[in-house]
């Protein structure tokens, strides 16, 4: 079925406001959602795919366990990407300060395609970013590069793994120049090129967004089911029957 953007991001914004989550805020993780979507990359699908992890993780904050000039390594203890993300990447920006390259290593988190519409942004900052995680199912492998001057980046996957990452990590790394990853994408089995992100969210924007029907009706389950248990709740903490 075909929805607006501003559908999504209504929708995503209630299941995530009804999550009452301390840590996240449901207009920027609606956004990612949506952007990921319009890109053509099932963000609906992933953020339900999400949900559980938002809904039973607890809300602790983020380690560092190891910090250095041009890398820093934090645990988000089984988190979920998405509502950790924002912060992460203002901090390392931050710490990035005026160095030529910055790594970020992420352990143990979930969701990671729900990162796209954040490493995106730096399109604007005029900073080149690579992010490379691992899969538990095919493809085993994603790599993402943004060059400098591109809005959109280029997506490599790959069947068989391409190195000893933990399938709950991610690595992000950013420069003040692009990223040679010639070697790095020599076996890749699949490509998803700038130019075709770019063409098919010009057609999102132009023709609305084509989103799969049955998650679609789970993210509207979802959002309704998690505001009437709420409101419920809220009604007996207020004096109601």
């Amino acid at each position: 079925m075909l929805v607006s953007h501003n559908e999504i991001v209504a929708i995503v914004y209630k299941a995530f406001t009804g999550m009452h989550r301390e840590v996240g805020e449901a207009d920027v993780i609606a956004a990612m959602v949506a952007e990921l979507e319009m890109a053509g990359l099932d963000g609906i699908r992933h953020f339900n795919n999400a949900s559980p992890y938002i809904l039973s993780e607890q809300d602790i904050p983020i380690d560092i366990v190891h910090q250095e000039a041009g890398a820093i390594r934090l645990d988000l203890h089984g988190s979920s990407l998405i509502c950790h993300l924002p912060a992460v990447m203002d901090y390392a920006l931050e710490k990035m300060g005026d160095l030529d390259h910055f790594k970020i290593y992420l352990m143990n988190c979930h969701n990671r395609w729900l990162a796209y519409s954040e490493l995106v942004k730096l399109a604007e900052k005029g900073i080149a970013c690579l992010a490379k995680w691992d899969n538990g199912t095919v493809p085993k492998h994603t790599l993402f590069t943004l060059n400098q001057g591109f809005v959109y980046p280029d997506l490599y996957f790959f069947n068989d793994s391409q190195g000893n990452y933990n399938t709950n990590d991610m690595v992000i790394e950013l420069a003040t120049s692009n990223f040679d990853i010639e070697q790095d994408i020599e076996h890749f089995n699949h490509k998803i090129s700038t130019d075709e992100l770019f063409a098919t969210h010009q057609r999102a924007w132009k023709e609305g967004i084509y989103v799969d029907d049955e998650q679609w009706l789970i993210l509207k389950k979802m959002a309704a089911a998690i505001l009437v248990e709420n409101s419920e709740e809220s009604s007996k903490g207020a004096g109601g029957v």
